[in-house]
């Protein structure tokens, strides 16, 4: 169909082109003269303009409706995900809270931080959907069927049709004129000429002003076709950025739950229990004086064994009797520190083994102090 219209466009303006010649030939004596040449070339422009405002207008829709699917295309999809990712979520709380393993809890406590972090991805997928589909989908489909267009296409439709009328008057007054030319003084010849010219002349009018009408509408809608479409992929790509961001946030910390949780599994077990048992008791609190650094008192002289102090910064729960819980703020003789990021101390006259990274060493502590939280 396309190329059919073509044809036919390419057609009437070699016509038209006809026509000119024709008046050009016959110029003068009131009919065809160098006014209707100059309009004639002018309508021809128009209709030039009108044609690659049509095309414009059409493959932007099309390209309006071609996103307006994959969008809801995604939407369908994202939909299933986020109903498969909640399934997963409750299948992992309730694992979580079913605690039935025997040898700890550490999967248990993994399993629930997973469930928590799929839930909050899940929704930000649901936002994001929502997201494309008012903020993208939706303006540009009323675009597609709105009225603004489909106004603009039918007087282009109208004025098409006009100019094809026109050119057909202009044909008509062609012959006639021939044929007073051929019996001059034919007074019936005459008036027939007359009235055809003065509707030739109606018909050219018309099609001037809806030809005009009809361009200035193109034109507004292709300009806001072109805006509004940039506008759409603008919020849709900011969409997608913002919710690919939250994603990685929740992932990175998740990731960081879980790789405490898998410390818990590889830390040591049977060798560091005979090392608690034959470890020399830690120093004295007493010995932590005013301002002197713990690691230095042993005996007035250097300590040989390491000793030193740490403060809490994380809390820490034991997951066996040869592990230490530990609270924010506690103060922990620390007496080994293994390679695998392991350490062995006391705190509140209790003695185990718990995460190195969960403290922070202290060099120099009041007595007082330590005393107090202990």
């Amino acid at each position: 169909m396309e190329a059919i219209r073509k044809q036919a466009s390419k057609l009437r303006e070699q016509v038209a082109r006809q026509q000119q010649a024709v008046l050009r030939q016959f110029g003068g004596g009131g009919y065809g003269g160098s006014d209707t040449v100059i309009t004639d070339e002018e309508e021809l422009h128009r209709h030039q303009k009108l044609e690659k405002l049509y095309i414009s207008t059409r493959s932007a829709k099309h390209f309006q409706r071609d996103i307006v699917r994959g969008v809801e295309g995604s939407i369908v999809t994202g939909s299933k995900q986020v109903e498969i990712g909640t399934k997963l979520c409750e299948d992992s709380r309730r694992y979580g809270s079913g605690n039935t393993c025997t040898s700890g809890n550490t999967l248990t406590r993994a399993s629930l931080s997973f469930a928590n972090a799929r839930d909050q991805m899940e929704k930000e997928r649901g936002n994001l959907l929502k997201a494309l589909g008012t903020q993208v989908a939706e303006p540009l489909r009323a675009m597609v069927t709105g009225a603004p267009l489909v106004d603009a296409r039918h007087l282009a439709q109208r004025y098409e049709r006009m100019r094809q009328e026109t050119e057909s008057q202009t044909i008509e007054v062609s012959k006639r004129q021939a044929k007073v030319r051929e019996n001059p003084g034919n007074p019936e010849l005459v008036m027939k000429l007359e009235y055809a010219d003065a509707k030739l002349q109606d018909l050219k009018s018309n099609m001037t002003i809806l030809g005009k009408e009809a361009a200035s509408a193109m034109a507004a809608v292709e300009e806001q076709q072109q805006n509004q479409t940039l506008q759409r992929l603008i919020t849709l790509v900011e969409a997608e950025r913002s919710y690919h961001q939250r994603i990685l946030e929740i992932i990175e910390r998740l990731e960081g739950e879980m790789r405490v949780e898998q410390q818990r599994i590889e830390a040591p077990q049977t060798p560091q229990v005979e090392n608690i048992t034959s470890s020399p008791p830690p120093p004295s609190y007493e010995e932590v004086s005013n301002g002197v650094s713990a690691s230095q008192m042993h005996n007035g002289t250097s300590d040989a064994m390491g000793y030193f102090l740490g403060e809490v910064m994380f809390p820490y729960q034991s997951d066996s009797e040869f592990e230490l819980s530990l609270s924010v703020g506690d103060y922990v003789v620390i007496r080994e520190v293994t390679s695998s990021g392991w350490a062995e101390g006391e705190c509140k006259g209790k003695a185990g083994w718990f995460p190195y990274d969960y403290i922070e060493r202290r060099d120099r502590v009041l007595a007082t102090k330590v005393i107090e939280v202990i």
